[in-house]
């Protein structure tokens, strides 16, 4: 049976270079450092967050899961029997999207990711499993809005938005992105989407500092990406992982630490950095109920139906999309 998946639609990937390259610079000239998490996520740093997702540790990847287990069947039910073309926003390996895809009446999958190469890889497994779904993969920045192939035609849409990326953008940053998906979706779409909920420090810390070193890894390892990328000089053997519970922000933040003053040059330009000075590369927020729904609301989505384990350390979140147009 032939292959159901269809040609990787790219966005311009000297734009996105073009764009890693001024996210750097800038970020790096700033009196307090800080580069956005997307950039994790060349091919490398990709299969280091899957070894994340299954560390003893790290809790939410397993969490999430068996809720879309747990509840597969009223999803369903939630639903309905519309075909929906599915659109996953930073689909990564696109392990839990089968969850998904075995509950519903699937019209088009179409997996949106900024790691073109490992896109590629998680969709060949995907239609091995799917042979007659038609699977339209886009790289693409989604932070930045992403257009939809016209192939997948006039089927409602339901956003697939899991693992909590949701927490990893400032409340602001966090509202424009649900309005971005609105706007990519249309009006009559659903949004089921993963928060990660407020819980013991030590076991949110824990999460982000195992024990086995993985996810220092998959931190460090941006600091080698610019290396390779942006003719970087950063002493690696000078960096340590930080992860830190800020309890006024409710979030996980890391931090690219030096043990020791340093200087380097990327793209040509000089920097300094202090012994003990910091990279800020991530934010990791944590929502109660109510705060997930306030954000959804901002964003213009409508709760409908949440859905818990047993121990609440995580909860999806089945929304549709507000009827009245938003403005910017």
């Amino acid at each position: 049976m032939a292959t159901a998946i269809h040609d990787l639609v790219d966005t311009d990937r000297d734009a996105l270079r073009a764009q890693f390259r001024r996210d750097v610079l800038t970020g790096l000239s700033q009196p307090r450092k800080a580069i956005p998490a997307r950039w994790f996520y060349d091919h490398r740093g990709s299969e280091l967050f899957e070894e994340i997702t299954r560390l003893p540790e790290y809790y939410p990847t397993r969490t999430e899961t068996s809720i879309l287990m747990a509840h597969a069947t009223r999803l369903g039910r939630l639903i309905g029997a519309r075909h929906h073309v599915v659109v996953e926003f930073g689909a990564g390996s696109a392990t839990k999207t089968p969850l998904l895809l075995d509950a519903i009446w699937t019209a088009a999958y179409v997996p949106i990711d900024i790691s073109g190469e490992f896109l590629s890889e998680s969709c060949e497994t995907l239609a091995q499993r799917y042979p007659d779904l038609p699977i339209y993969p886009v790289e693409a920045d989604f932070m930045e809005g992403a257009t939809l192939p016209p192939q997948v035609g006039a089927h409602p849409r339901l956003g697939f938005f899991p693992g909590s990326t949701i927490g990893n953008m400032e409340p602001m940053a966090a509202t424009d992105l649900l309005r971005s998906m609105r706007r990519t979706l249309g009006s009559d779409s659903l949004l089921l989407i993963g928060f990660d909920r407020i819980k013991d420090e030590r076991e949110l810390v824990a999460a982000y500092d195992d024990a086995q070193g993985v996810t220092a890894a998959f931190n460090l390892n941006l600091a080698a990406r610019i290396n390779q990328e942006l003719g970087g000089t950063i002493p690696l053997d000078a960096l340590v992982h930080r992860a830190i519970w800020n309890d006024a922000r409710a979030r996980i933040e890391m931090h690219i630490e030096t043990t020791r003053d340093i200087a380097f040059d990327v793209c040509g330009r000089r920097f300094t950095m202090r012994a003990g000075e910091t990279i800020h590369t991530e934010n990791s927020h944590k929502y109660d109920p109510r705060s997930a729904d306030t954000l959804l609301l901002a964003g213009g989505w409508e709760p409908l139906q949440r859905f818990c384990d047993g121990s609440e350390k995580f909860m999806v979140i089945l929304a549709r999309a507000i009827g009245e147009e938003l403005t910017a």
